[in-house]
């Protein structure tokens, strides 16, 4: 099958796609892989043609999977070294694999807030790999928004405002920890701090990102929280508008396989009195420059 993509230039190129269906989320971001197997181990032309489907849509949806813990622990080991989360414990049986849970009587869910996941990190992860296992009646649909599009949607003169720009981002600011209290995070951990890029060049594709997000950058480095309030507030508005994003409708088997460097997600809180849980597992990254 082939898919057509608009580059940063707003250029558009063909890519064909031998091993498998691939359906747009949205004009943005996001695809839909049919007719693939998750259980077993993938030969390597269909993992290259996976890694640059994900290169372009920067998050791959796929029904229908029936995995083990181990599965999904061995369908992760095929895109990079899977790590633990560093807040939450992990499962017992596989340390790297952390529960996103939800129960019944809880208000708030983890991770309720627009992020990439641990840019408190030294090298937050390259990519994660989430799956459905409970799932609400109705509600919990999870959204995605593209981080190169909101690059190229900046004036040239923000671009070179920013061009220099780093960023301090935090595992404690209350915008995202007051979603782990009922997990029980780490209380040292919750002080992680890594500083940066604000604009940040894939590793893989060589484009420029928008690398802030509300969950954990608080301030610009060497500035002050109130000094950088505004033009942050305004990044994190511009990141989020609803042309970059698509927004996936969870099923039990579901799984969801994300750039965590250049996409930014958002879990919609909207079943209360009903359980959800997902089972995540993140791919080790890199130092962002």
């Amino acid at each position: 099958m082939q898919a057509v993509i608009a580059n940063q230039d707003g250029d558009t190129k063909v890519n064909e796609y031998k091993h498998f269906e691939i359906i747009p989320a949205s004009p943005c971001i996001g695809a839909e892989i049919s007719s693939l197997d998750l259980s077993t181990p993938l030969p390597k032309a269909v993992i290259s043609e996976l890694e640059l489907a994900l290169n372009e849509y920067l998050v791959l949806f796929f029904r229908d999977q029936e995995l083990t813990t181990l599965q999904h622990k061995q369908c992760a080991e095929q895109f990079g070294t899977p790590e633990p989360y560093p807040l939450v414990k992990g499962l017992d049986e596989c340390p790297e694999i952390v529960p996103i849970l939800k129960l019944p009587d809880e208000l708030v869910n983890f991770g309720g807030v627009w992020h990439s996941d641990t840019a408190y990190l030294q090298m937050p992860p390259r990519a994660a790999l989430l799956y459905a296992r409970e799932l609400p009646a109705v509600g919990g649909d999870t959204l995605f928004a593209n981080m190169y599009a909101a690059y190229d949607a900046l004036s040239d003169g923000m671009k070179n405002l920013l061009a220099d720009l780093k960023a301090v981002n935090e595992a404690g600011k209350p915008e995202i920890a007051d979603t782990r209290v009922h997990r029980n995070p780490d209380p040292a951990k919750q002080k992680l701090r890594a500083v940066h890029p604000v604009v940040r060049t894939h590793p893989d594709t060589g484009r420029k990102l928008l690398f802030v997000d509300r969950a954990h950058t608080t301030r610009f480095e060497n500035m002050t929280v109130a000094e950088s309030e505004g033009l942050l507030e305004y990044l994190f508005q511009l990141q989020v508008r609803s042309e970059f994003c698509c927004r996936f409708k969870w099923q039990k088997g579901s799984l969801a396989f994300w750039d965590n460097m250049a996409c930014q997600h958002y879990p919609l809180n909207d079943y209360h009195g009903q359980k959800r849980l997902l089972h995540r597992i993140s791919l080790k990254g890199e130092i962002p420059v």
